[in-house]
């Protein structure tokens, strides 16, 4: 007999991806370059993790960043953590291993309801993602 409390098995949902942190700032740079998405009152940046920086196949990588236009210090980190909060909730979720993505803040992003930014952060990944697919897919004409 099973115990109480235990989940039931669901084969269809998708497995939880680990998050390691983007730390050089070259990691930033590159994500800058290769893909971006803007929803709201977030940036986001994304780009393949490189195969020497991959540790663990089921992992993405996860930057931040907030610039002086934000607001003083204060600011700045109250919209890195409003930012780290919401892309805990849903990237572990629908982010893709082997990638790397960096959420940038937009001016209006400490005025903007919780909600909505999690909603922005959703958007800017299905775009991404949309884009990402259509590159790896070859024309069918």
């Amino acid at each position: 007999m099973a115990a109480r409390n235990s989940p039931p098995d669901s084969p269809s949902a998708a497995p939880k991806l680990r998050i390691d942190h983007l730390r050089k700032r070259a990691d930033f740079l590159a994500a800058a370059r290769h893909m971006r998405r803007v929803c709201g009152a977030v940036t986001l940046e994304m780009a393949p993790t490189p195969p020497d920086q991959i540790h663990n196949p089921q992992s993405m990588r996860l930057g931040f960043t907030a610039s002086k236009k934000i607001g003083n210090a204060v600011a700045r980190n109250r919209a890195k953590r409003r930012l780290r909060a919401a892309a805990y909730a849903l990237l572990p979720l629908s982010g893709r291993a082997g990638h790397d993505y960096v959420l940038v803040a937009r001016a209006g992003i400490l005025a903007r309801d919780f909600a909505a930014l999690k909603d922005d952060i959703a958007e800017a990944a299905r775009a991404a993602h949309r884009k990402l697919d259509a590159q790896s897919t070859p024309d069918r004409a």
